[in-house]
């Protein structure tokens, strides 16, 4: 997924946008080049306010393992029974975990035309997934001013402007 044009701090962000939904947990992978080094932000926020926040880079990456990890931190900082949402802005992700993991689960990880790219974070992801029964994974575009959708990507670029 290409990058935005403009590089914002999470402050910035902050100042600048104010749209999209105000509670929830937001995740995004950044990459410049595929592969190439990248990173990825994950922000978890009720009513306006964040709760948590995790950050990461790796120089040699690419854009879908920076979204995996991206969703795996955001499931990660949840507690199991938390009822709320995931965003993100990787579709492919999303549909990863909402409808084709299932069956690659019950064909023994395989899909029916060739391996799955990621595995073990696919699997880690999932599983995640499983045992946040009451967290719903939805998909939100990309760079049209949601807010906290704009910090987890300020998140994610972050190691781009150090």
């Amino acid at each position: 997924m290409p990058r935005s044009a403009t590089l914002y701090t999470p402050e910035e962000v902050l100042e600048r946008f104010h749209a999209g939904p105000t509670s929830g947990v937001f995740t995004d992978g950044s990459c410049e080049g595929n592969p190439g080094p990248g990173g990825w932000g994950a922000v978890w926020v009720d009513d306006d306010r964040i709760v948590a926040e995790r950050d990461g880079h790796d120089p040699a990456t690419t854009n879908n393992r920076m979204e995996l990890t991206a969703l795996i931190a955001g499931y990660e900082m949840l507690p199991v029974d938390a009822e709320t949402t995931i965003y993100s802005d990787s579709n492919l992700c999303v549909q990863t975990v909402n409808e084709w993991a299932p069956q690659w689960e019950q064909r023994g990880w395989k899909r029916k035309t060739g391996v799955i790219a990621n595995l073990p974070l696919v699997q880690r992801l999932y599983a995640l997934a499983r045992q946040h029964p009451k967290v719903q994974l939805r998909w939100i575009r990309a760079h049209d001013g949601s807010r906290w959708n704009e910090y987890a990507d300020a998140l994610a670029s972050r190691y781009m402007l150090r």
